[in-house]
C-alpha cells in the first residue's frame, strides 16, 4: 500500500469509522476506546499519505508520538486554549482532557494501522 489514493480513501473511512463509534447504538466500550484509538490510526494514515514510502515502524511511531503530545496538551488548560476548545471540530482534533488510558488507545491503533498495511500488503503481492 504505497499510493497516495489508497491512503487518502484509508484517511476518510478512518473518520467514518471514528465518528460512527460516537453513536448513541455503540457500545459503551466500543464509545470510550474505539475514538482514541481510530484517531491515531487516522494519524498513521495522514502520515503515511504525505511519506507513501517511508519504511519500517517509524510512520507508526511518529504517529503515536503526535497523538501522545496533543493528550498532553489536554493537561494544560489556559483560558484562550479553553475558549478554541470550546468549538465541536476542533475538540474533535484537540480534546478536552487528558487520559492515561487515551496513550494505551494510541497505541492499539497505530500497531493496529501498521498491521492492517503489511496485512494489505501481502494480500496484494499474493495476486
Amino acid at each position: 500500500m504505497r499510493s497516495r489514493w489508497v491512503y487518502l480513501v484509508a484517511c476518510v473511512a478512518t473518520v467514518a469509522l471514528g465518528l460512527a463509534s460516537r453513536s448513541r447504538g455503540a457500545p459503551p466500550f466500543v464509545v470510550a476506546y474505539a475514538g482514541d484509538a481510530l484517531y491515531a490510526v487516522l494519524i498513521y494514515w495522514m502520515l503515511r499519505l504525505v511519506w507513501p514510502r517511508a519504511s519500517g515502524w517509524w510512520p507508526a511511531i511518529a504517529a503515536w508520538c503526535v497523538c501522545a503530545l496533543i493528550e498532553a496538551s489536554q493537561a494544560w488548560h489556559p483560558a484562550w486554549l479553553d475558549a478554541v476548545r470550546a468549538h465541536r471540530p476542533v475538540a474533535l482534533v484537540l480534546g478536552r482532557g487528558f487520559l492515561w488510558s487515551d496513550l494505551g488507545c494510541y497505541a492499539v491503533g497505530v500497531v493496529g494501522a501498521g498491521m492492517v498495511e503489511v496485512g494489505v500488503g501481502r494480500w496484494l503481492g499474493r495476486r
